[in-house]
Formats: C-alpha cells, structure tokens, sequence
C-alpha cells in the first residue's frame, strides 16, 4: 500500500483603541497597548530557526528609511522605494537563509510583497489561523487535535508567527509585522509584542492587544490549525485529505489534485454517509469529519505490518 506521511505539529474584548493612520503609500497600524501594560513573556514552543530570525530582526532595530521611502528590504526585492514592512520580514528569513543555510523562503515563509499575496500564500499552506477564526470561502477552524471550533482570539500567536493587519470589511491585508513574543497585562489579557519595518518609517518594537479588531491573523510559522474545506478549494491540505481518502477507498489515485473539486465531494460524501451516522452527508470536510477520516486513516497505517517497530 502507498504510504503517506502527514506532519501535524502541535502546536477580553478590549474597546478599540487603535486606530489607521494613512502615509502617501501605505496605512499604518498605531499600538493600544499603553506604556507599562506588558508582562513576562508566555512560554512559547517555537522551532529552532525562529531564534535566528528573531535574532536577524533585532539586529535591524533602528533602521530607517531614506527619501522616496527608499529602504534596502525594497530594494533587495526588486522595488527600492516600496512601502517595505513584508520586504523587511522576507529580508531577515533571507539572511537566515543565507548565513545559515536553513531554507526558509518559500517553505516556512513566502517571500512576497503586496496585498494580500502573504495571507493567501499562508492560506493555500493550511497555516494561516483567523483570528476570529473563521476563513472566508473555506470555512470554520480548529486548533489542531481540539475538540471544538475555535473562539475569538483562543489562538495565542507564537515567535517567528507573522501578524497580518486589515483595516477594511473585505479583510485586505495592509501591514504585516514578525511576532516575537506574547506576554499579559494585569488584567490577565494577551499582548502580542513584535518587530515590524515600515511603520512608519523604521524598525521598531511594537505591540498590540491580541483582541485588537485590525489584526486579521496569522502566518503560522508551525502546523497548528485546521480548516473547513469545501468545494473550490485549492492547498497543501486538500491534497492530504485527498490522500487519506484515496487510502480508505474513496478517492481515485488520479484525482489527487489539491483542489477540492466534483470528485473530492463525492468522496467526502460517501465516507459521510458510511461512517458517520446521523450527520448531513452534504460533502463539506468539516472538522468532525477531517478528525475522523484521519483518525481512520492512521488506524489503517498502524495495522500495516510495515509500519511495526521491532526492537532488539
């Protein structure tokens, strides 16, 4: 039997106080957090890189920009006097990259600039998480192995997560800045700290409340959500799903594609109908039938003699 390895890594409502400032090329994001309202840092479990690009970052503290909006993160990425906060985080996982081989760009992190091309390649990865918790077009989401859908701000970011900004009702990302860490005020309510370019015209420390209505959410830097998935669909996860289905017996080989189309539906909905009794077999992959397809599916590996550990 073809074997398939998934990785799944384990990973208040304040009034608004925050407000868009508008420059003549970008919307800056402007703190709530007010002076001496931070506390020690949550724990945070974060991959060994994470420490190397935050460490990349600090280092660029206190740079500032030149006439034009000239920065050297523009120019490294092709365009000199762009407005340069994502051009800041992709220059620092390029140097980390570069001084330590690591092959972070367009892996863990895309290296992109412009609207909502971050977001969307994060969301195609199954690693962006909404803070709110719900993704347009796809659907409710879930921390991965939870028992229930995620609440409004239950999702703590975590070091080396990227914080997108939105500041319109269409959820257009407009800033985006690198978490460096996590702590709460006295009121038990988490502040996320981070390093961010371009705002307005250094970079600089800043910080947030996590509850904060601009922040849309996050570019896990881990596997620590899932998503509702439905038909028109496209990513990384749709493919997994369509892997384990195609294992059980539902799916075709040669319609593991990524995209959820007619013949991923009908696979959804048969599994639906055979195994969970009860439930609206209507073919959207929602968090109750992910949980059990997988839990079936590693069933299914586990009973395979080859997947046997034998010891001397």
């Amino acid at each position: 039997m073809k074997r398939l390895l998934i990785g799944f890594m384990c990973l208040v409502f304040l009034p608004l106080a925050a407000i868009a400032e508008e420059g003549a090329d970008h919307t800056y994001a402007l703190s709530d957090v007010t002076e001496g309202g931070t506390g020690a840092a949550l724990a945070a479990q974060s991959p060994a890189f994470v420490d190397l690009l935050l460490e990349v970052a600090i280092g660029e503290l206190g740079y500032t920009e030149g006439p034009n909006n000239y920065s050297k993160y523009g120019e490294w990425s092709g365009d000199a006097n762009a407005a340069w906060c994502a051009e800041f985080v992709c220059w620092c996982v390029n140097e980390v990259d570069r001084v330590y081989l690591t092959g972070l760009l367009n892996v863990v992190y895309p290296n992109y600039s412009g609207q909502n091309t971050g977001r969307d390649w994060f969301i195609a990865r199954g690693r962006f998480v909404y803070r709110r918790g719900n993704c347009p077009d796809w659907g409710y989401q879930w921390l991965i192995g939870a028992d229930h859908l995620m609440t409004v701000n239950e999702y703590i970011p975590q070091p080396g997560d990227l914080m997108f900004f939105s500041y319109n009702e269409a959820g257009d990302t407009e800033h985006v800045a690198l978490v460096e860490y996590c702590s709460l005020d006295e009121n038990g309510d988490v502040i996320v700290h981070v390093i961010e370019g371009n705002n307005p015209s250094s970079v600089a420390r800043n910080s947030y409340y996590l509850s904060n209505s601009q922040i849309l959410g996050f570019g896990a830097c881990q596997d620590v959500v899932d998503t509702t998935m439905r038909p028109g669909n496209t990513g990384d996860k749709v493919l997994v799903l369509q892997q384990m289905l195609c294992e059980l017996g539902y799916l075709d080989e040669r319609h593991l594609t990524g995209s959820f189309g007619s013949n991923t539906r009908a696979a959804v909905t048969a599994y639906q109908s055979a195994n969970l009794p009860g439930k609206t077999a209507n073919g959207i992959a929602d968090r109750e039938t992910q949980q059990a397809i997988q839990a079936e599916y590693e069933a299914l590996v586990l009973s395979q003699p080859e997947s046997w550990l034998v010891s001397e």
